[in-house]
């Protein structure tokens, strides 16, 4: 994320563990002390605030709304026990099942009507307001240029949710399994107030899960199951604790003693154990990239990093089949441009948007047209020497990943290109994603994981005025074609997906960011742990089915 989200966080690296403690119980204890799984995760949970967070890769399984994320991306049964949409696909109309919060509190539709209120107040900040374009009047209401109550959508009675739209969202389904459209219990946000959603007790939980043990900055936590789930009786999970693990090789030694049932793995443990029975990977939507600050304090830097040969001259230089094997490691996939691959295909002939994405010249690896490209750059900025800073984070999860490409593209930039000195900036992530905010860095190595899986939810941060723009790139052309893709040929599949190929190439051709490598997480995990959930996008782990056999 994809919106910079700490996607890789995000994604949460998980790693799972069942224990086995049978000791002289009968068979129903030792069924239930089964199924607990300890999956140590690759950094502290930041929030549990579904208006606030900054990802959403594990809180589907503690919040639910209309729908859940089930197998392949598709939008399942969640809070919603039917929906009716209107023939110009602008209104849909919920009709709530009988569920309840954790707490017994019933689980109403004032209740989604509050969260998304709250959601959007401009006081909140939320980083995913944008995700909200299309309601109606949402832009408006985040902007505070409109009054929550003009926000469409409304609460009939106690069960039905009606909720109307600008323009029709083809995905707008799927959107809605995503937990930032969750409800939130009014009742008991009011009553913590201030203390609301700062400690696992301070929050209520409509999910299979309920989270306990987390006090707001603590390295370990829980998700229980919760008992008042409307359909309880298919989680067969007792209790899953968290524990942060940061290192891979701490994992790989917890695994190997029997305590882990899975394991992330490093790339160098990956070349050691592809060919195990217990190898296993799972894909992720999740495109690493090299941002650009076309808004630099400083007015040198800001004349080279708006100069678009000198940013094609950046990408040109990169050879990504050798980044992707020889310096990251197996399993890597090289992208065709920002949106991932195997994340949507063409409504009319089924070929995936990476093929039809594919510009020559921009993700190409050619050291002299990249030379050629810096010197004309430099040629028309005017300068001769630059030093610029590249900002990453350090600490999620993949921090041996990242410092080996942060070295090889100071390398090999510095190489093809004279004058120009690379700083590495490498920094935790929250810090990073401070700076990334602020507008204080002149590149960064970033990433983006989608959200659901639809090219838009990749295309729209590059848009001008999106949260996620941190290096505030603005391309006419591209808001133009991103715009209509959103708006005038939403009910239109083939002009729309048109609308997205074009925008694709114009940041291809533009360099507005610069795609590196997409990644592919590889796993050691025992064959006792089934029915996880894995999707490359969105909320992507769903426990709501996994058992130890």
């Amino acid at each position: 994320m994809r919106k910079l989200r700490s996607v890789l966080a995000d994604a949460a690296l998980v790693i799972l563990v069942g224990v086995l403690s049978a000791c002289g119980q009968n068979s129903n204890q030792q069924a239930a002390t089964k199924q607990v799984l300890n999956l140590p995760a690759s950094a502290a949970l930041d929030t549990i605030d579904l208006s606030k967070a900054t990802g959403y890769g594990q809180t589907g399984n503690v919040f639910e709304s209309f729908y859940r994320l089930g197998k392949n991306g598709k939008a399942t049964a969640g809070l919603a026990k039917s929906a009716k949409v209107s023939a110009d696909g602008k209104q849909y109309t919920f009709t709530l099942r009988n569920a309840k919060w954790s707490n017994g509190d019933p689980i109403t539709a004032q209740d989604f009507v509050y969260s998304w209120r709250r959601t959007l107040n401009p006081k909140t900040k939320s980083p995913y307001a944008y995700l909200f374009e299309g309601i109606q009047n949402a832009t408006a209401v985040s902007q505070g240029k409109m009054a929550a109550s003009k926000l469409g959508i409304k609460a009939t009675d106690q069960h039905t949710v009606v909720v109307t739209l600008d323009k029709a969202i083809p995905y707008f389904k799927v959107l809605m399994a995503y937990p930032l459209f969750a409800p939130q219990n009014q009742k008991v946000a009011e009553k913590y107030g201030k203390k609301y959603a700062t400690k696992s007790q301070y929050m209520v939980y409509s999910g299979p899960f309920k989270i306990t043990n987390w006090k707001g900055t603590n390295n370990k936590w829980s998700f229980v199951k919760n008992n008042q789930y409307w359909d309880k009786k298919v989680v067969k999970l007792q209790k899953i604790n968290f524990t942060v693990v940061e290192n891979a090789s701490t994992s790989l030694d917890l695994y190997q003693s029997d305590k882990f049932d899975l394991t992330q793995l490093s790339s160098e443990q990956v070349a050691t154990y592809k060919n195990s029975k217990a190898y296993i990977q799972y894909p992720y939507s999740y495109v690493s990239y090299v941002g650009y600050n076309f808004a630099d304090s400083d007015a040198t830097k800001r004349k080279v990093l708006n100069n678009q040969d000198i940013r094609q001259a950046f990408s040109l230089a990169v050879n990504r089949t050798q980044l992707a094997q020889k310096v990251i490691g197996d399993g890597t996939l090289i992208p065709t441009g920002f949106v991932s691959t195997d994340l949507a295909k063409n409504p009319t002939t089924g070929k995936d948007f990476s093929v039809e994405q594919k510009r020559g010249n921009t993700m190409s690896h050619d050291e002299k047209l990249a030379q050629q490209k810096w010197q004309t750059g430099l040629a028309a900025t005017g300068v001769k020497k630059v030093s610029l800073t590249l900002l990453a984070a350090n600490d999620n999860g993949s921090d041996q990943a990242t410092s080996k490409v942060t070295q090889y593209l100071k390398g090999q930039w510095e190489k093809l290109f004279p004058g120009l000195t690379i700083k590495i900036q490498a920094v935790p992530s929250q810090i990073a994603l401070t700076d990334r905010q602020k507008g204080d860095f002149d590149l960064t190595l970033a990433g983006w994981g989608a959200d659901f899986n639809d090219p838009i939810s990749f295309l729209q941060i590059p848009t001008t005025g999106t949260s996620y723009n941190y290096g505030k790139y603005n391309n006419s052309e591209y808001n133009q074609l991103v715009d209509s893709a959103t708006n005038a040929d939403a009910n239109d599949p083939a002009k729309r997906w048109r609308d997205l190929v074009s925008a694709s190439h114009v940041l291809l051709d533009d360099q507005g960011i610069t795609p590196l490598y997409q990644s592919v997480y590889s796993y050691l995990q025992r064959s006792s742990v089934k029915g996880i959930i894995h999707n490359t996008a969105g909320t992507q782990w769903n426990y709501k089915y996994t058992y130890i056999k």
